[in-house]
């Protein structure tokens, strides 16, 4: 009897004062989106500058943030401007925006669509981000500014964007899954 009231003692003792691990609240997706917004509200604020790796992947879903982080580096390379050369949250290089609306909808599992609606220098603008929740938190899998293509568009290869390499033969067309062969010549006379 002593030995199992012994025994209840130190198991309640052990789960009053065991290791606590303190859980986060997990963010929305609406704060999520929110927190991309709130530093537009500052006319003098620098917004949500993506000018690093790591700030890119803060924002979206890993194959998406690849495909902006591959443009920007080889851009560089190139000593040209990237792709994405406008800020995708606000569809624009400057701003002036006071308040924004969000309405956020659930389209499936870990999955939604947030409609932010603000006015930017006057002009009313739309922007729907397509939001994915990840292990790490929500992140944006796509961009949709109401036009084609949308942020994903922009670096497909379906969009027509190819690079061009300088090579051993001459200038050759790549894309996202390598060299394009060159077509085939027309043999005989021109027409």
């Amino acid at each position: 009897m002593i030995a199992r009231r012994n025994f209840l003692l130190a198991f309640w003792i052990g789960i009053a004062f065991g290791p606590v691990e303190p859980t986060a609240a997990e963010p929305s997706a609406t704060s999520f989106v929110e927190g991309i917004y709130a530093p537009y509200k500052d006319k003098n604020g620098n917004g949500n500058p993506l000018d690093t790796g790591a700030a890119v992947k803060r924002y979206f879903e890993p194959k998406l943030a690849t495909l902006i982080i591959k443009d920007r580096n080889k851009a560089a390379k190139r000593g040209d401007v990237s792709t994405l050369d406008m800020d995708p949250f606000i569809d624009a290089q400057d701003w002036d925006i006071s308040a924004f609306d969000v309405a956020l909808r659930d389209t499936g599992a870990d999955k939604a669509t947030a409609t932010v609606s603000f006015k930017n220098l006057g002009k009313p603008t739309t922007v729907v981000l397509d939001l994915v929740k990840l292990r790490e938190g929500w992140r944006i899998a796509d961009i949709n500014w109401g036009r084609k293509p949308t942020l994903r568009g922009l670096f497909s290869s379906d969009s027509g964007a190819l690079d061009f390499e300088r090579t051993g033969r001459g200038m050759e067309a790549r894309d996202e899954r390598g060299p394009i062969p060159p077509s085939p010549r027309r043999r005989g006379r021109p027409r």
